[in-house]
């Protein structure tokens, strides 16, 4: 500690950095704890709506010290370059150095280009805003000469982007190709209305195709076929910094940090990792990097950390998902309800409801930090319910057996 002070420091201003870093503020606005925020950039970044961007669509341009306004929390924009976790350094843009009693690692992932030849220099990613809206500049120019757009990748957000471009550039040809079944996860009824959504939109789907690389004007798959693209969009596979794992901090082969039960790392006690930059295993399984489950995380870690500097012990975490909300353009949408281990559930929403619910969760993170600066908000739905109870108790019995 410095002059009595317990210093933390929050590594990325994204959903599950920023959270904490205010719910931090909040929970210990009486304690003489000094927080310090630390990005690369002055801007906050709505992930949940990069597809929107990427359509040429304005939205708000929130900036990170509009939103800390009021309370307490230095901003230091720069990017991190070292950690040093037995000293309780951090290195920012290689000069400046923060020491920290605590550090909350919130550095998330990226979409990761680096796996197929070509997808690095031939395809556009949604990684930031800039790369955003250079790819809607793209499809702009496209659009005039009726050309043509893959969309590689069937995840949600794929399936997002696949669909707000065929709406709002109706002359394009849009083909979503991917190796998996678009909208997997979601139960028999959901998926249907998103392919009967996919057919309105006239995306044509290319399913169980493997992508060898990307050239500059097409997919080529692994069948040896060439799928025409005048503008080719990546959101498959995604990577994290090497940062943890460069540092010794203990992570997994993906580079995710290892955490205990209570999301701090299992090599360096005093640092948190929250988001899709932790290895988060609960008795259902492994959580995955969305927005549903990261903002919990950071809640969970902001709590932590404000019992531990009261001198009280650290409470496990526990999360169950809910939902599955998928925007199929900005007039359409499905929303699957899922069980605590994310499998579908009977009960789903479709068109305006589902839209409306869908702009909803878009939003709540922008008013969580408003209401976190002044109340204990919560971002966690459910914490798994019985299922979980059950799991976690046979796996109590199994370890005594």
């Amino acid at each position: 500690m410095s002059n009595g002070h317990h210093r933390i420091v929050v590594l990325g201003a994204g959903y599950t950095g920023m959270l904490s870093a205010i719910r931090l503020a909040h929970r210990t606005r009486r304690t003489g704890v000094r927080i310090t925020l630390v990005n690369p950039s002055s801007g906050f970044v709505e992930r949940l709506r990069m597809h929107q961007i990427a359509t040429g669509q304005q939205l708000a341009d929130h900036r990170i010290p509009d939103l800390l306004a009021g309370t307490g929390v230095t901003f230091v924009q720069g990017t991190v370059t070292a950690i040093d976790p037995d000293a309780r350094q951090v290195t920012v843009d290689g000069a400046e150095i923060l020491e920290y009693d605590t550090l909350v690692y919130a550095l998330g992932s990226s979409t990761d280009t680096s796996k197929v030849p070509g997808a690095d220099t031939h395809a556009f990613a949604l990684n930031s805003r800039a790369m955003a809206a250079r790819f809607a500049a793209r499809i702009a120019e496209v659009a005039e000469s009726g050309g043509t757009v893959a969309v590689c990748g069937g995840g949600l957000t794929g399936i997002e982007a696949a669909t707000e471009i065929a709406e709002s550039h109706p002359g394009l040809r849009v083909t979503l190709i991917t190796m998996n079944e678009p909208g997997g996860m979601m139960g028999p009824r959901a998926r249907a209305y998103l392919y009967r959504t996919l057919k309105r939109l006239r995306i044509t789907l290319e399913t169980g195709a493997r992508i060898n690389k990307v050239l500059p004007g097409a997919v080529e798959l692994a069948d040896g076929r060439h799928i025409r693209a005048d503008a080719c969009l990546w959101t498959t596979g995604v990577k994290v910094p090497p940062l943890a794992a460069d540092s010794k901090i203990a992570t997994d082969d993906r580079g995710l940090i290892l955490v205990d039960d209570t999301l701090r790392s299992v090599s360096h006690p005093n640092v948190h990792a929250v988001g899709d930059a932790a290895a988060v295993r609960l008795p259902w399984g492994q959580i995955h990097g969305t927005c549903q489950s990261g903002l919990p995380t950071a809640q969970h870690t902001a709590d932590t950390i404000a019992r531990l500097v009261r001198g009280k012990a650290a409470k496990p975490f526990r999360f169950g998902y809910f939902h599955q909300p998928v925007s199929l353009g900005r007039r359409d949408g499905v929303i699957q309800f899922t069980n605590a281990d994310d499998s579908p559930r009977r009960m789903y929403l479709t068109g305006w409801s589902a839209l409306t619910y869908k702009e909803l969760v878009s939003s709540s993170p922008i008013l969580t930090y408003r209401l976190s600066k002044h109340f204990n908000s919560t971002s966690i739905i459910t914490k798994g319910g019985r299922a979980t109870r059950r799991k976690r108790n046979q796996a109590r019995r199994t370890s005594k057996s």
